[in-house]
């Protein structure tokens, strides 16, 4: 199996990291110090689950890339993803299997109808981050991947994705190739999404919605509203999900921030309009009010028509 990592920072680092620590084939696409870097001094990953190491995969910028991979993981902001797509579109044949990485909901199905090749639905759960050029941190031992068919593409049966199940799971990673691909994404989604328009609205770190309050009930009132869109577009979220995302919160550094809030803060691209913007489109879509969602997406229309 020959793996393109498309997005070799903090979420494509791991995955590439591990798996050439494990010696598959597998390729980095890089740009800038971060690939001078893996060039001069290989892939360093700071490692809570497999301890440190450094490896020496192949990496390059997309320009310099012209092989034909089995599979590719996407694992870019949602944000970079149309300018990536004729690179997606050069190197990927009716025989790729493309597995999107991203925090945003539906990205499969968005890139789907725009690929020769089969493009799954995926999800990852990992703390980790680029520490400097070819240094990736992951401090927690968290690393879960799920992947799979949607359910629109139930006719489909290849055994690349076995084999990338095993493949992930030989290097150490928690992989799952599910049957139900889309509540696994949603699931993420329905925390990820509400506590980044959460935290931008109240301009809040995680520990701020931990306890009972204002902010708290906000946050989970998004949440409801991701639930109530899930079941309209015959997704449906598990009934203690509000829970289970409330204890996920609390295992979460108090202090910390999504990386989109620490992207806005900092004037990068954020992925605004995939996490927090999708959901009052697909809303209108399906007739789902999505009142505090709409808050959120006003505020911040005021704060960049002030600037």
């Amino acid at each position: 199996m020959n793996y393109l990592v498309l997005g070799a920072g903090g979420t494509g680092g791991c995955v590439g990291g591990y798996l050439a620590k494990s010696g598959r084939d597998v390729t980095l696409i890089a740009r800038g110090a971060h690939l001078a870097a893996i060039h001069h001094n290989g892939l360093t990953v700071h490692s809570a689950r497999l301890g440190n190491f450094t490896v020496h995969p192949a990496a390059c910028c997309e320009t310099d890339y012209h092989d034909t991979p089995d599979v590719i993981f996407v694992c870019v902001k949602s944000y970079s993803l149309p300018a990536l797509l004729p690179f997606l579109q050069r190197v990927s044949t009716k025989d790729t299997v493309v597995i999107p990485l991203l925090n945003v909901f539906g990205t499969g199905g968005d890139l789907q109808p725009n690929l020769a090749g089969t493009v799954t639905d995926g999800c990852m759960y990992i703390y980790s981050m680029l520490e400097r050029p070819g240094v990736i941190a992951q401090p927690t031992d968290i690393f879960r991947v799920f992947f799979g068919y949607r359910k629109t593409q139930a006719h489909i049966a290849d055994k690349k994705l076995w084999q990338v199940e095993r493949d992930l799971k030989a290097c150490g990673i928690d992989a799952c190739l599910s049957a139900h691909i889309e509540e696994e994404a949603l699931t993420k989604f329905s925390f990820v999404s509400p506590l980044g328009a959460a935290e931008y609205f109240y301009r809040a770190a995680n520990g701020d919605f931990v306890k009972p309050g204002e902010k708290q009930d906000f946050l989970l009132a998004l949440m409801g509203e991701v639930r109530a869109l899930g079941q309209a577009m015959g997704t449906p979220l598990p009934e203690d999900i509000l829970f289970r995302n409330l204890r996920l919160l609390q295992d979460m550094k108090p202090q910390g921030t999504t990386s989109m809030l620490r992207d806005m803060e900092t004037g990068r691209p954020s992925e605004f309009d995939g996490l927090i913007a999708r959901v009052a489109r697909l809303g209108r879509r399906y007739g789902i009010a999505t009142p505090c969602y709409d808050k959120v997406i006003e505020t911040y229309n005021r704060s960049t028509a002030n600037r």
